[in-house]
């Protein structure tokens, strides 16, 4: 009986041993587990880059959540708010505007690529044909008014005067030979805005889902001499933490250079 008591003794104090160490194991498993990253993005080929890091963001030891909104808005609101580690949707100047009407501090990480902005007209050729007095539909929110206006300046269309302020607005124009009106909406409306009016001033992914592209539809195109590359953003915070920074790295691979070049010709130009 005595042996029989020390042989079950010697098999506890092994089990509990075991535990022990199935406890560190897990433990440490608990420790390594992924980081998770969340980055919020609305629409292709914004959504797209993300996913096609995201393998190598996995062998990385990071678990990237793609967090898709519905709003130019949300992105950035959810970012301010810690409710996302990152976004992906934007260029530097709408960035900037945000952090001063709402007292934030996104910063701008990486740019990733150039969304060739371009006017697009249902009834013209080209910008000649558009008639005395049209109607040309551009965003509302200002750094896309400064965008918009920018681009047509760029080709002659209108002239600015010289800038006295953060960005342009039709304050601004100088001369309007064919007495354009500029009619601004929101920038999720300007696909809508194609039908309606005379000409439309819109980023590829909006003028994408009508058939439209920068090469082969667009009466005017920006390019790359810009300030406007769709950008990936963080915080001030957190914006040296090793898994914003192997994203950024990821996102300026030959990888993804290859499919914009492959699949978004002209429409999403690499900035890196």
């Amino acid at each position: 009986m005595k042996k029989r008591f020390m042989t079950v003794g010697l098999a506890a104090l092994l089990l509990a041993a075991c535990g022990d160490e199935e406890a560190t194991t897990n433990d440490k498993a608990t420790t390594e587990e992924a980081t998770t990253l969340k980055v919020a993005s609305l629409i292709p080929p914004m959504t797209e880059i993300l996913e096609l890091v995201e393998p190598q963001l996995e062998a990385d030891g990071i678990d990237l959540e793609i967090v898709v909104l519905g709003d130019n808005v949300q992105p950035n609101t959810a970012l301010a708010a810690d409710e996302v580690d990152a976004n992906f949707f934007q260029h530097k100047p709408y960035m900037e505007e945000f952090n001063r009407n709402n007292d934030a501090n996104l910063v701008p990480i990486e740019e990733i690529y150039f969304a060739n902005y371009g006017v697009y007209a249902k009834n013209a050729a080209s910008i000649e044909e558009l008639p005395e007095g049209a109607t040309i539909a551009i965003a509302n929110d200002i750094s896309n008014v400064d965008r918009s206006l920018a681009l047509l300046a760029q080709h002659n269309v209108i002239t600015l005067g010289e800038k006295t302020d953060v960005y342009y607005t039709e304050a601004d124009v100088i001369d309007n030979p064919k007495n354009f009106v500029f009619k601004t909406v929101d920038l999720l409306m300007l696909a809508r805005m194609y039908d309606d009016a005379d000409a439309v001033v819109m980023t590829p992914a909006y003028a994408a889902p009508l058939g439209l592209t920068p090469k082969s539809d667009a009466l005017l195109t920006e390019g790359i001499d810009n300030d406007f590359a769709i950008t990936l953003v963080a915080r001030e915070d957190n914006q040296d933490d090793a898994a914003i920074q192997a994203l950024a790295e990821a996102m300026t691979s030959e990888e993804v250079r290859q499919f914009l070049e492959e699949n978004y010709d002209e429409t999403a130009i690499p900035a890196f």
